[in-house]
């Protein structure tokens, strides 16, 4: 068939290593080395190009990675925004856009998505579209399907007693007032409180301004001050804990581990790393590499970085109670705002108390460092 391109998927499947860490396979060993035996780059006379895929490259065996062979690594990242931005226009090519239709901002909003996460939303929207008989999809659905991926559709029948939604509001203006609060958050685009698919009986959304690839100690810490922020104001405001905030605890202790065992963002262990990432490609998660006696420590340290976080995050919110009260009271009623309603709410309060507020917002920078 020469010449030809031969391109061989999930390589880690007859490809793997044949020590003993990984395993013994007889006939999985045989079909390596055969493959081992036909694969010969160095005769440039065949005009055959052999290509190989796979997310477990630490497992595969040092033979097949030689010269000659599967000699050259081309690592397939996450697309940045220019990507999404151009994966978005190949999956919008054979659909009809309405004129405000920004997929720039859309592309902006998609952190982190793959080509078949962008492909998903952009068919949510045009079902939605259709759904509403309309003939052109909007912005409005590319940002509500948006929405669906990530939260999942709307759940209609959850019907929540008064002072279910009561707290979920309070915990939901939590997240967003420390957010609006704080030097180096993201800004908030949405609160609502309308339960989910997903299981959330409400949520925050964060939309960055621009794309970033590196975070500093302060924009982390200002991330665990927002997303204990929930839990805050249900301590300040009604004296109770509830398990609406399990996600949250659950993402703020991962992160504030991280800080301490990969990022080297601790006073107690310094630059010192606790942890190594074996399976990045897959889950990427973080195996303890020390003592038991080292691992207890860093326990220690992740818990008082996750208190550190919450006494700030309930001290803002307890200087600014009245705040908190009306934008839960205003949420309760519309269930939904949005990110410049939230910011005017907060303007208005500064314009009132120019001086406090300003004393304040040092003071939690301060506090910070």
């Amino acid at each position: 068939m020469a010449p030809c391109i031969i391109f061989i998927d999930e390589i880690d499947a007859v490809g793997r290593s044949r020590d003993n860490r990984y395993g013994s396979n007889s006939e999985q060993e045989q079909t390596l080395n055969q493959l081992l035996s036909e694969i010969d780059g160095f005769d440039s006379s065949k005009g055959i190009v052999c290509l190989a895929a796979t997310n477990r490259p630490e497992i595969l065996d040092k033979a097949l990675l030689r010269p000659g062979r599967f000699d050259r690594r081309i690592i397939v990242d996450r697309p940045n925004l220019q990507g999404r931005l151009d994966t978005l226009k190949v999956h919008t090519r054979k659909i009809k856009l309405s004129e405000d239709v920004d997929l720039r901002k859309i592309a902006q909003a998609t952190a982190g998505a793959v080509g078949a996460d962008l492909a998903n939303l952009v068919n949510e929207a045009a079902l939605r579209a259709v759904r509403q008989g309309r003939q052109a999809v909007n912005q409005e659905d590319l940002l509500v399907s948006f929405e669906t991926v990530i939260a999942g559709t709307e759940k209609k029948n959850t019907v929540l007693t008064d002072m279910e939604k009561r707290l979920v509001a309070y915990h939901e203006v939590g997240h967003a007032l420390v957010a609006a609060l704080e030097k180096h958050a993201q800004p908030v685009s949405k609160i609502t409180i309308v339960p989910h698919t997903s299981g959330a009986l409400g949520y925050t959304m964060q939309m960055p301004e621009e794309e970033k690839f590196l975070s500093t100690a302060d924009e982390l810490r200002t991330e665990l001050r927002t997303l204990v922020g929930g839990r805050a104001a249900e301590q300040v405001v009604f004296g109770i804990q509830t398990t609406g905030a399990a996600n949250d605890i659950q993402r703020a202790t991962a992160l504030a581990r991280n800080m301490v065992t990969q990022y080297g963002m601790s006073d107690k262990f310094g630059l010192m790393t606790t942890a190594s990432v074996q399976n990045q490609y897959l889950d990427g998660q973080a195996y303890m590499d020390c003592s038991q006696e080292t691992a207890a420590g860093v326990d220690q340290e992740v818990k008082g970085i996750l208190d550190v976080a919450y006494a700030d995050a309930k001290r803002i919110l307890t200087e600014h109670r009245g705040l908190l009260d009306e934008i839960s009271e205003s949420l309760l009623v519309k269930e939904t705002i949005t990110g410049d309603e939230l910011m005017a709410y907060v303007n208005a309060e500064k314009d009132r108390l120019p001086a406090a507020g300003e004393g304040t917002e040092n003071s939690d920078t301060q506090d910070t460092i």
